[in-house]
Formats: structure tokens, C-alpha cells, sequence
């Protein structure tokens, strides 16, 4: 068991988990990632990558979470593929129990994320990163004079839709019912919109199109007619809100209503001493891979402080 205790034990493995591994690493804390169940975050299922300083050329999403992880690994991470089911706060050393083993730490970085809502079609996950996408931040400027659409009715569909009309020729709104759910400045935004359109009471049953080719159309269907019809679009953005992955948290750390972990405002400690969380798992504002980066150093650097006060108050009782 020995070989399992840790002084720093991650949780995650997207832009938040390396780059908080990277930075304990390089304060010699020797700290252990668990990787979880998508190895590299919601970037893996991204196709290029554009906005990541760095890279004025752009680099696959993959290919830069294997940096992030190739440069964590140089100063010492030991990488776990492995899936965290229970943690206990209860006592120290945290206890951490995963599928295959049982791990302690004298500190927890939490950086397990957040997972984008999808429709639930075969096609959706077929053509992610090949003309559906549920993030047009990320991936809006890949459709520069495209006609594409935008599945849902609240204020993330509202805030996609409107910040693709600075690429797209017209986005169209898929919304199940026959009004948006957006708060009214947002509704505002989205009828006053020039470039934005709107097919009410109707949902996406199929995505057509290819790897090769892209989205070509969807099949729709109208709740209140029946009436099945093909739209012809060459994008797919799905905007029906994105779920933190915090369940094994939830009646051991303090969450927001909407499930997102508690930090303190400007830091990113959560309510129990020695835990902190970092990446999209605490932001449901920003979710880009440099803002989870960005948190993630937060995270080691307070973990690393919060060690060493640890050893100076032993030293003192001693």
C-alpha cells in the first residue's frame, strides 16, 4: 500500500489535470494522475485545434493532450489509466478507490471535467469532430461561410448561435418546442439576428454525411405534425448544455445547484482543506483547454503551499 500513497494524487487527464501534474512535477511532489474514463478530456474528441497558444499552425487535439502528457511524464508523473469510483475525505490521508487498486494522498487536485449533453444518435458520435460539434468557440471558425444548425432552446444555444454568425452565413435553431427557454436578453439577441433563423417544435432524428465529406443534412421531425423532412446544413452544433462530472463528489464536496464544485471566488480550493479542483469541472463560463490549463497550475502551486505548511506546522510540534 505504501506504493500507492502519494503527496499529490489527480484526478482527470484533460488541459487542467497535465498542466496541474506538470507544475507539481516540477516541484518534485512525484504526483500520480488517474486518467478516468476519456484519457485527455473532451479534446480528444476534438479535431484541430487552432486557439491553443503555441501553435500557430493549429495541432489535433489528441496530439496535443499527448504533449501535455509527454511533458508531465518528464518531471515524474506516474500515469494511471484507471477510473475513480469513491473517494473518502473523512480521514487523513485521502483515501482514493478506483476499478483496480485503492490510493492516499496528502493532497487532491480534482480535474475530472465536464461532459457536453448530445442528442443520443449513432450518426452524432460517427461525425463528432467531422461537422458536429457542441462547442463553437472551439470549432466555429472551421465553418467560415457555411450554413450550419444550432440544437436547442436555452441560453447556451442562444450564445452559440450568435457567435457563429461571425463565420457562418446562417445558423438555423432546432428547438423542440415553439418558444426558447433563453433568459429574454438572450431570446432578444437570437430574433434580432439577421443570420439567425428558427424551426420550432422539431427535433433531430439523423445526421447525414460523412468523415470524408462532412455534414451534409439532418432529417427533422416535427413533434406536433409528425412530418419527417430533410434540412440540408453542412454543420451540427449541439447546444443543450454540458453535465460537470462530479458525481462521486456529490455529499462530500460543496456544489453549485447546477452541479459544478464549489472553489472559492478567484482560487480554486474547494470547502475541505487540502482538496482543490481546477478545469471545466469548476467553470461552467468559459470550458477552453487554456482556462483549464490556467486553473490547473493554480491547483499545484496552492497544493504545493499547502504541503509545505503542512510540514512546517509538523516540524513545530515536533
Amino acid at each position: 500500500m505504501a506504493d500507492n500513497h502519494h503527496k499529490v494524487v489527480i484526478i482527470g487527464s484533460g488541459p487542467a489535470g497535465w498542466t496541474a501534474a506538470i507544475y507539481a512535477g516540477r516541484a518534485n511532489l512525484s504526483p500520480l494522475v488517474l486518467q478516468g474514463t476519456q484519457p485527455g478530456g473532451q479534446l480528444t474528441i476534438t479535431t484541430e485545434v487552432e486557439n491553443f497558444p503555441g501553435f500557430p499552425e493549429g495541432i489535433m487535439g489528441p496530439e496535443l493532450m499527448e504533449k501535455f502528457q509527454a511533458q508531465a511524464e518528464r518531471f515524474g508523473t506516474r500515469v494511471v489509466y484507471d477510473t475513480v469510483n469513491e473517494v473518502d475525505f473523512s480521514k487523513r490521508p485521502f483515501r482514493i478507490s478506483t476499478d483496480e487498486s485503492c490510493y492516499t494522498a496528502d493532497t487532491l487536485i480534482i480535474a475530472t471535467g465536464a461532459s457536453a449533453k448530445w442528442i443520443g444518435l449513432e450518426s452524432e458520435q460517427r461525425l463528432m469532430g467531422h461537422g458536429v460539434s457542441s462547442c463553437a468557440t472551439c470549432d466555429g471558425a472551421f465553418f467560415r461561410g457555411k450554413e450550419v444548425i444550432v440544437v436547442g432552446g436555452g441560453d447556451t444555444a442562444m450564445e452559440e448561435a450568435n457567435f457563429l454568425t461571425r463565420f457562418c452565413s446562417k445558423v438555423v435553431v432546432i428547438h423542440r418546442r415553439d418558444s426558447l427557454r433563453a433568459s429574454k436578453i438572450m431570446q432578444d439577441r437570437g430574433m434580432n439576428n439577421p443570420k439567425i433563423q428558427f424551426i420550432w417544435d422539431t427535433i433531430v432524428e439523423d445526421i447525414e454525411g460523412s468523415k470524408e465529406t462532412g455534414v451534409t443534412s439532418v432529417t427533422l421531425k416535427n413533434l406536433k405534425t409528425s412530418e419527417i423532412s430533410k434540412f440540408p446544413t453542412q454543420g451540427v452544433f449541439v447546444a443543450i448544455g454540458h453535465k460537470p462530472n462530479t458525481e462521486i463528489f456529490q455529499g462530500k464536496l460543496d456544489l453549485h445547484p447546477n452541479g459544478y464544485l464549489k472553489v472559492t471566488p478567484g482560487r480554486v480550493n474547494t470547502n475541505i482543506e487540502g482538496v482543490f479542483a481546477c478545469g471545466d469541472v469548476i467553470d461552467h463560463h468559459y470550458r477552453q483547454a487554456i482556462t483549464a490549463a490556467g486553473t490547473g497550475c493554480m491547483a499545484a502551486m496552492d497544493a504545493e503551499k499547502y504541503l509545505e505548511a503542512q510540514e512546517a506546522n509538523l516540524a513545530t510540534s515536533v
